[in-house]
């Protein structure tokens, strides 16, 4: 027989236990012969430290942090963890690790002087109009439209309208966009925004449809997302504006698109099978178009988040990201908002190519041309106030609610009272909104309720008073609200109703801003015991003043009212799948 290969001979029990026994003398022996400074490492090693002291010792030995610097560290944790939860990229350049490093190239030059002047010349203009600048490469400020080389027809249609100078925000903020490059803007409320996005989009789009025409089912070049159905409408009205004049005066036609809910999607969708150049929309109404693949974002090189941090904090986050799966290539992202915390900023950056973030005045403070005046009423006193500050000024007036019942209510008592009032909030039909806005802008009514749906970026030229009759409980509201009067450099006065309702940093951020525009602060502000002035030496050291999540300086990060109320919606709406409830939401 061939022997295997894992073949092991037997061993008798006798042999075994022989072996065994002079294994241990050989151990034993080597044991005797142990030295005596084996002895003493044993003794060391059995008097050693347990984990516990060692711990006590490091503590000790480690230097002491104050209380400022831990509070600080906090923050920026909590700053840190709020931005990185989530990119704003699509899947496709998330699991590709695609990056884009450069700009996209748009072959726009600014004028030979202007490309000339030094920094030194750009910078002195930048202080004279107030423009603070952060970024690589910042092209040069432009002070006159048609030094923007605008076509001749957008420029007689700006002389139109009245503008003749650009403001502050579009010194800066044309020339950045117009190169191609990617944006942040924040500048107060009523201070062109929309004119700085628009017409570098009908000027791309243009220069698209020259090079190479649309074919029917193609399109956009361009999209700007907007929080409410209302910005989205005002905005295509100010882009059909100017298309108008250039297609009178020879130029190729270009087609924009309304994309709203509430409105019949067949007449939409008409558009779309023409071919459309430029697409203004909500978010909701967006996604359920592309996710039908009646509308695709192939040919789309130019996005603007109008209101950024509003279509954020509406919940619209998930809605976007989806919207940003759709493209196939890169794109020019701009971002736009009256208030614009760090935590936007943060969250915007990682989807941004080399931004440049150009800021007229602080994120999130006042307009100054608006006189803010404050008083205490009591809560059942407030309905009847609200006739007494009417007659303050001559219509048109807007006053604003917390919630749809009462501007239902104060509607019905305006009108009651021979007021010609018009209301609007998110509870009522498509149709009587645009109603109640055409006739509030054209002058036949003269007071509008509404809810906070109509103030983001809604632009009533002409309104003298803001009523507050509801003091908002995030500071950014109210920096909103208070920003439909006092637009394009007139005056304004907004008036708003406070009593024992709001909670004590709501109106510590009231009174700071109050401070901030020089205004008039009423006693029962004055009053209130401040935590902020025993913060400033937090504020030195971490260089962010009040709130980096929603710009309130009567507060800390950790004490965000926003923040807290977001939370409690997050687990809200992470309950309801337990329930059986939740899980899939309806879209209309």
């Amino acid at each position: 027989m061939e022997e295997e290969d894992d073949y092991v001979e037997y061993v008798p029990v006798a042999k075994r236990r022989a072996l065994e026994a002079q294994n241990i003398l050989q151990r034993k022996g080597k044991a005797s012969a142990a030295t005596d400074d084996d002895l003493e490492k044993q003794r060391v090693a059995e008097t050693k430290p347990s984990l516990l002291v060692k711990a006590s010792q490091l503590k000790r030995e480690q230097p002491e942090i104050s209380v400022t610097e831990q509070i600080v560290q906090q923050e920026k944790e909590m700053i840190e963890n709020l931005s990185d939860r989530k990119t704003l990229m699509s899947v496709r350049e998330l699991a590709k690790g695609i990056t884009y490093t450069e700009p996209l190239p748009t072959g726009w030059k600014p004028p030979l002087h202007v490309r000339r002047m030094s920094k030194k010349e750009c910078d002195l203009i930048r202080k004279q109009w107030h423009i603070i600048v952060d970024g690589g490469d910042i092209p040069p400020p432009i002070k006159n439209f048609k030094d923007m080389r605008f076509p001749e027809p957008v420029l007689k249609k700006l002389k139109a309208k009245g503008i003749v100078q650009p403001t502050p925000i579009q010194v800066q903020g044309l020339p950045v966009i117009l190169s191609g490059r990617d944006m942040i803007g924040i500048a107060f409320t009523g201070s062109g925004k929309t004119l700085v996005f628009v017409l570098p989009m009908i000027m791309m789009a243009m220069q698209e449809e020259i090079m190479m025409p649309i074919v029917p089912g193609e399109g956009p070049f361009g999209l700007i997302i907007c929080p409410s159905r209302e910005l989205a409408r005002q905005t295509y009205e100010v882009i059909e504006q100017f298309l108008i004049p250039l297609k009178e005066a020879g130029y190729p036609e270009l087609r924009p698109l309304l994309c709203i809910g509430g409105v019949d999607m067949r007449s939409q969708l008409d558009i779309v099978k023409k071919g459309v150049h430029i697409v203004v929309a909500t978010p909701g109404r967006l996604k359920d178009m592309l996710a039908k693949k009646k509308m695709n974002l192939d040919n789309c090189r130019y996005l603007t988040l109008d209101e950024a941090d509003r279509l954020v904090d509406l919940g619209f986050e998930d809605d976007i990201r989806e919207v940003f799966d759709h493209f196939k290539a890169q794109r020019q992202t701009l971002l736009f908002s009256a208030t614009m915390p760090t935590k936007i900023q943060n969250f915007a950056r990682s989807a941004l190519v080399k931004p440049i973030i150009v800021n007229v005045g602080r994120a999130g403070a006042a307009n100054l041309d608006v006189i803010q005046e404050v008083e205490y009423v009591k809560q059942e006193a407030k309905i009847v106030y609200l006739l007494e500050c009417l007659q303050k000024t001559p219509p048109p007036v807007l006053i604003f609610c917390e919630n749809k019942a009462d501007v239902d209510d104060i509607h019905e008592y305006l009108l009651l009272k021979g007021v010609e009032a018009v209301a609007i909030h998110g509870g009522k039909d498509q149709e009587e909104r645009e109603y109640a806005i055409a006739a509030f802008k054209a002058g036949k009514k003269d007071v509008l309720v509404a809810t906070d749906v109509a103030s983001k970026g809604l632009d009533f030229p002409d309104i003298q008073h803001v009523i507050n009759y509801d003091m908002p409980a995030e500071i950014e509201n109210y920096v909103h609200r208070i920003g439909r009067t006092g637009r394009c450099g007139k005056t304004g006065i907004a008036t708003t109703f406070i009593n024992k309702n709001q909670s004590e940093t709501t109106l510590l951020d009231l009174k700071h801003l109050l401070q901030e525009a020089k205004q008039r602060i009423p006693p029962v502000l004055a009053e209130l015991n401040d935590p902020m002035e025993d913060n400033e030496e937090i504020t030195d050291i971490s260089g962010v003043k009040g709130c980096a999540y929603c710009g309130g300086l009567g507060h800390r990060i950790r004490d965000c009212p926003k923040l807290e109320h977001q939370k409690s919606m997050a687990i809200a709406n992470n309950r309801k799948d337990y329930f059986g409830s939740g899980g899939y939401r309806g879209e209309i």
